[in-house]
């Protein structure tokens, strides 16, 4: 592959010299400018593999050049030989904090100009080099995550399945309210990358569920209060469940299993946590699932209607829920309803 170096010195004769000296070596092939802005143009649009630039030249230096080049992001590693006379150190100083790798001195010696032309460009292939090894590192490196990651999603959703078999009340609640806590997450700011996590935690909010005896757990009416203290258990039982792993889901997931039925005013269970002491992830999880229980048809209770279920929420507001949590909910009502309508019991 033959390396492009770029040449600017307002000497006709300079570019002629070395322009030929460039050709001399192995695949070079030389770009010569007599104004640094036009090869600063020239470099927004094409790599070069190295740049030799004179100091003094009208209406903008070598320094400036300099400066200007380092600025633009894709070009901050392309190597600089800077010619100089011999006695200007300070302003060879002044080039190497803004970034020239090397000189040359006026007035230039052909063998040595070849010496440190090749020199810089042995630098240059040894960077490319670098840095596709780096590449493909950072390739394989995502290639395993995403093992990883799939390995993850597998074990979330045997958990999450073995749950389903015991509560009727998950199913396709699970995928709706997992998608509107992402919705929330999203609302309030939160990274990509925890709006994620949240999606794949959230599901596991009621896998506690599984140490409930059926008698309670399937029981067709309300609860008494001796049978809703051994139910409140479920929030514990879930969060010991899954809590200590290494990874980041399970994790989430055990975070969130202990305090989505937290309540904003310090009246939940099973710690009474108060307001902002609560994880968020449990105060997003709780918006998304208390709204798709209540709007959800259960053979023990009729789904309640879109504005009775808002209504509860806006009610609930600073209460039972965060007040940014709902709003952020309801912000997002028109992905709310596609959620809703993409995730039917039957999915």
């Amino acid at each position: 592959m033959a390396h492009h170096v770029l040449i600017i010195d307002d000497t006709e004769i300079n570019l002629i010299l070395f322009a030929a000296l460039v050709k001399k070596l192995d695949d070079c092939v030389p770009h010569t400018f007599a104004q640094a802005r036009d090869a600063l143009t020239w470099a927004q649009d094409n790599d070069p593999d190295l740049v030799i630039v004179d100091y003094m030249m009208p209406d903008m230096d070598g320094l400036e050049f300099i400066r200007a080049l380092r600025e633009m992001p894709e070009r901050s590693d392309v190597p600089i030989v800077m010619i100089t006379a011999n006695d200007q150190k300070q302003l060879r100083y002044r080039a190497l904090d803004l970034g020239a790798n090397d000189f040359l001195t006026k007035p230039v010696d052909k063998v040595e100009f070849l010496a440190r032309t090749r020199n810089m460009l042995q630098v240059r292939d040894a960077r490319k080099q670098l840095a596709s090894r780096a590449s493909w590192l950072a390739d394989e490196v995502r290639k395993a995550t995403a093992e990883i990651v799939a390995r993850e999603r597998e074990t979330v959703f045997r958990l999450c399945k073995a749950a389903e078999y015991r509560d009727p009340e998950t199913g396709a609640h699970i995928l709706r309210m997992a998608h509107y806590s992402q919705l929330i997450a999203r609302g309030l700011g939160l990274s990509v990358n925890d709006q994620e996590l949240l999606l794949e935690a959230a599901p596991m909010h009621d896998i506690g569920k599984v140490g409930i005896a059926d008698k309670i757990l399937l029981k067709p009416g309300r609860l008494d209060a001796e049978e809703f203290e051994v139910m409140k258990q479920h929030a514990i039982y879930g969060y010991e469940l899954l809590h200590g792993s290494s990874s980041r889901v399970l994790q989430a997931g055990a975070e969130i299993a202990r305090g989505h039925h937290e309540k904003f005013d310090g009246s939940g269970y099973p710690a009474g946590v108060i307001g902002t002491e609560i994880p968020i992830f449990s105060r997003i999880v709780a918006v998304a699932d208390v709204f798709d229980a209540l709007t959800s048809e259960r053979p023990y209770k009729k789904a309640w209607t879109l504005e009775a279920a808002v209504d509860f929420l806006v009610q609930g507001s600073g209460h039972h829920f965060d007040p940014e949590c709902v709003q952020a909910f309801l912000n997002a009502w028109d992905d709310v309803m596609e959620i809703r309508g993409r995730y039917q019991e039957d999915a």
